[in-house]
């Protein structure tokens, strides 16, 4: 291979590993618009063409994506997320959700015994935050809070590999729950602030058959609002139809 080409694809790829690292350190947020080429041939140092290569990679791995006459948007804070989030369009809302139910019910039995007492914080305070969402009637904010929630829990895990997965389908399925929930958060979703509490409280009571069996209690209703959901609209509205039951929250 002529030297110039050699040369010319290292660039690249150190470039790419530039960009991936400010995606995977949270500098570039899933959901942002990435800095214009302009900006990126100056801080970067480089050709127009490098950036362009650099960018075109990333797009054809699914962490970016461009907008036409917007910019270039992160998709997915890794490569191993863009495979998630192509392998869930071909895929049932419900199928992913029950992947990641398996995942959310595992991420509360093995926080139980290895959270920490940052961890344990951490859930209090979101927790807290997802009170004065609902109280609020902030749909939008009670959805962060609620997924936030439940993100911390798989960090308090300290498995790394679980956690990673579980955030990539839950960042994957949040456009399907935000609909669901956007529509029905004033009238069908209810709180069930015991559920949430009580499965803190097993969690720092480091009880994992307590906190595992309050997950799975909780994960159920859940997936039952879904299955309604995806069962059919009302006529009226054309709004799923998710099930009425007092105490129950149709969670994210």
């Amino acid at each position: 291979m002529p030297l110039r080409s050699t040369a010319r694809t290292s660039l690249v790829g150190l470039v790419i590993e530039q960009m991936e690292a400010l995606i995977a350190d949270g500098e570039w947020q899933v959901g942002a618009k990435i800095p214009p080429e302009p900006a990126l041939v100056e801080q970067l140092d480089v050709g127009r063409n490098t950036v362009r290569e650099a960018v075109r990679a990333l797009v054809h791995t699914g962490m970016l994506e461009p907008r036409q006459g917007d910019g270039t948007y992160v998709r997915a804070s890794s490569d191993f997320g863009a495979a998630v989030r192509r392998r869930l369009r071909r895929a049932e809302s419900l199928e992913a959700y029950e992947v990641r139910a398996g995942l959310e019910r595992d991420a509360a039995r093995h926080a139980a015994g290895r959270r920490t007492d940052e961890d344990l914080a951490a859930l209090r305070a979101v927790l807290d935050e997802r009170v004065v969402a609902w109280r609020g009637g902030d749909t939008a904010a009670f959805i962060d809070a609620d997924v936030r929630f439940h993100q911390t829990i798989a960090q308090a895990t300290h498995n790394t590999v679980l956690a990673e997965l579980y955030a990539h389908l839950t960042d994957a399925l949040r456009g399907t729950l935000e609909a669901v929930l956007g529509a029905h958060l004033p009238d069908a979703v209810h709180y069930q602030l015991d559920a949430h509490t009580a499965l803190v409280d097993a969690i720092e009571a480091r009880d994992a058959e307590a906190a595992e069996r309050v997950a799975l209690a909780h994960l159920t209703e859940a997936m039952d609002a879904l299955r309604g959901a995806a069962g059919g609209a009302d006529a009226a509205s054309g709004a799923p139809r998710i099930p009425h039951d007092t105490g129950d929250d149709d969670h994210a």
